[in-house]
């Protein structure tokens, strides 16, 4: 193959940069990564060895500037092989991941490198915060060791890299292998007609005869619990979702050994003080004594939640049987439940009505489909992105179907970063898990997951910074939900409802003694919430600071005992051989960010209601003063400039129940 048909090798001409997916092909991803490599290399030792003196411009924005190739074919490899994971691109990607390690090592551990950073004199503030980052980034990667403790490093980093790989695609496949089958189309009572069509489509699209198929979420909790009313089918789903992960049992104690071991290499206690140590919690013992307050009162609530069920089966409840009866309670109290309302989200309505209107009445945003770009798969669909005075912002990419290829749960990625330096603006993606159906028809809790994650798309798209290491969600990872958290009020916000919550066959508006009930219903199960979220917490918080041999169930069960969460019938939302968070994706001994973010969200949303909620120039203010600012300021100091003062609690345990 000729390197020139390498489409990685140039930046792309298409619009915004957009990646060429329709001329990529899997045989371009190692020539391309072996280049970037080889190129950014090539850059460092410029760089590093560079005769003249170290200034701000030939070294920090040098770096800046360097390894372009590299982030090209990483940005396009890593989404696919989490969206698209053919066998192919998981092949490269066990043998590339090890490779990528060591060439991070390469940089942070080049000594003469270090040395000009070190020797580097920022003009101004911005330049001084961005060689702060770069001195922290290159410490916490081993630049003060000596060689032999930085030998050792490289062994670990490469290993952990490997073992990351490696548990990813055990789950995706074991996730894939234990969808649940189903022959008899009368043990799907009470799920609507849609929902079954879907489930028979996926039995087709996986290549089964006839039948149905039922396939997993990451979470513990499958979202068909809630309205089957087939008791075994009920077990069996749960089971298969609680069984996941066996192969990862053995690899997970050796990724914590690992993360350990390279902690106290670097001069720490345990890996989550590694980890805080560069987060706005700043400290173990900060996140410890907020867990701690949360427990109690979370636990309460969850065992009171228990008894009004047990009342209502007249039986026992199981960790199958939660949902299920909690529907029953929810449809008593309230008079609600999801069937009826799930013909009023349908997903082309939620998306353009719902969260595409609200940023247009917050931010004054518009979007145009283009159908002319293509996403990397033919479900992904591309939007332009407009300020309000017409002015092009970026574009947003929607992949919002749960497919075998893809990886359990939502996320947003980045395929183009906003720089000044460069010149480029932003391009996003946001992928979701929601099955297809004609029409797809969503929960609740799928429709306030589409304005949850492109909450993470605004603040890529609203990046306004120099250099690219600040750009969008490059924040500290418990900052980042926080603006996500944010935008999902939106979704129940009684303007933005009125305007996509409409009955998908007639456009007949959701009754409003409907949306009254679902609005109320909104603090109804919070015990059983707080605990499954604060039980995977307590999990990864524990495998990160206590874990010293064994094996992984044993350590688990004595985990949530110790942390007073040993509830049978509330498992966490992850146990520990499927909580991909930890183990893959970036949030070691960070998972407690989704409940620190949420004190900064609850507080926030107070402050919206304070000032008039939907009003353009609240939108202005929080773009304005913090999702435009990306990295570039001190997370809390962007959020103590929007809302005037410091985070308080109070506005979070009241939204939880927790007062």
């Amino acid at each position: 193959m000729s390197q020139t048909a390498n489409p990685f090798l140039s930046p792309s001409s298409l619009p915004y940069q957009l990646p060429p997916f329709q001329e990529i092909r899997e045989e371009h991803y190692v020539p391309a990564f072996e280049q970037g490599m080889a190129e950014h290399l090539a850059e460092i030792a410029a760089i590093a060895d560079s005769p003249e003196p170290p200034t701000f411009e030939n070294t920090i924005e040098a770096l800046e500037r360097s390894g372009r190739l590299l982030d090209r074919v990483s940005t396009v490899f890593f989404n696919q092989a989490s969206s698209d994971a053919t066998p192919g691109v998981q092949e490269i990607e066990k043998d590339i991941t090890p490779q990528l390690s060591k060439h991070g090592d390469a940089v942070h551990l080049n000594p003469r490198l270090f040395a000009r950073i070190r020797a580097v004199q920022a003009a101004d503030e911005e330049q001084q915060w961005l060689l702060d980052r770069y001195l922290t980034d290159f410490i916490r990667a081993g630049a003060e060791l000596g060689e032999e403790e930085q030998a050792r490093l490289r062994e670990l980093n490469e290993e952990l890299s490997t073992l990351a790989t490696t548990f990813h695609q055990n789950l995706l496949a074991d996730t894939n292998a234990r969808a649940v089958a189903v022959e008899d189309v009368a043990e799907l009572d009470g799920l609507s007609p849609d929902a079954v069509q879907g489930l028979q489509e996926t039995a087709k699209e996986r290549g089964l005869d006839a039948g149905y198929l039922v396939t997993l979420t990451l979470p513990t909790r499958q979202p068909a619990l809630a309205e089957l009313t087939h008791r075994e089918l009920r077990e069996r789903i749960h089971k298969a979702s609680v069984g996941r992960g066996a192969d990862n049992a053995e690899l997970i104690t050796r990724i914590a050994t690992l993360r350990e071991e390279r902690a106290k290499l670097l001069g720490y206690a345990n890996h989550a003080e590694y980890v805080l140590a560069d987060q706005t919690a700043g400290s173990t013992q900060a996140v410890t004594e907020m867990l701690g307050r949360l427990v109690p009162p979370a636990v309460a609530n969850a065992r009171k939640e228990q008894s009004d069920l047990e009342k209502i089966a007249g039986h026992p409840i199981q960790p199958w049987d939660w949902e299920f009866y909690a529907g029953k309670v929810r449809k008593a109290r309230y008079d609600i439940d999801s069937s009826r309302m799930r013909p009023y989200f349908e997903l082309n309505s939620v998306l353009e009505r719902g969260v595409f209107y609200a940023a247009q009445r917050l931010y004054g945003l518009t979007f145009r489909e283009r159908a002319d770009l293509q996403g990397y798969h033919s479900d992904v669909r591309v939007f332009e992105v407009f300020n309000e005075d017409g002015s092009p912002l970026g574009l947003f990419l929607g992949d919002f179907f749960a497919r075998a290829s893809k990886r359990g749960g939502a996320w947003m990625n980045s395929l183009v970063k906003q720089s000044a330096l460069d010149g480029t603006r932003p391009v996003v993606v946001n992928n979701l898990n929601i099955v297809k159906g004609e029409p797809t028809l969503l929960t609740f809790d799928e429709v306030n997951t589409m304005f949850h994650e492109f909450g993470h798309a605004l603040h890529g798209l609203f990046s306004d910074v120099r250099y690219p290491r600040f750009s969008g969600t490059a924040v500290p990872r418990d900052f980042v939900e926080y603006p996500s958290q944010v935008n999902e009020m939106w979704a129940t916000d009684p303007e933005i409802l009125a305007n996509y919550a409409k009955h998908y066959e007639t456009g007949e508006p959701m009754p409003q003694e409907l949306v009254d009930r679902m609005l109320e219903s909104q603090k109804f199960n919070q015990g059983f919430a707080s605990v499954e979220y604060l039980a995977a917490t307590l999990l990864d918080w524990a495998w990160h600071t206590s874990y010293t041999g064994g094996d992984a169930e044993t350590f688990e069960a004595e985990a949530l005992r110790n942390a007073g969460l040993d509830l049978p019938t509330v498992p966490p939302r992850y146990r520990s051989t499927y909580f991909a968070h930890i183990w893959s994706s970036g949030y070691s001994a960070g998972y407690y960010s989704y409940i620190w973010s949420e004190v900064l969200d609850a507080d926030t949303v107070e402050w919206f209601k304070e000032n008039g909620g939907l009003r353009r120039e609240n939108g202005d203010r929080f773009r304005q003063r913090l999702l435009s600012k990306g990295g570039s300021v001190e997370a809390l100091a962007a959020f103590r400039d929007f809302r005037g003062r410091d985070p308080e609690i109070e506005p979070l345990l009241a939204r939880r129940g927790l007062l």
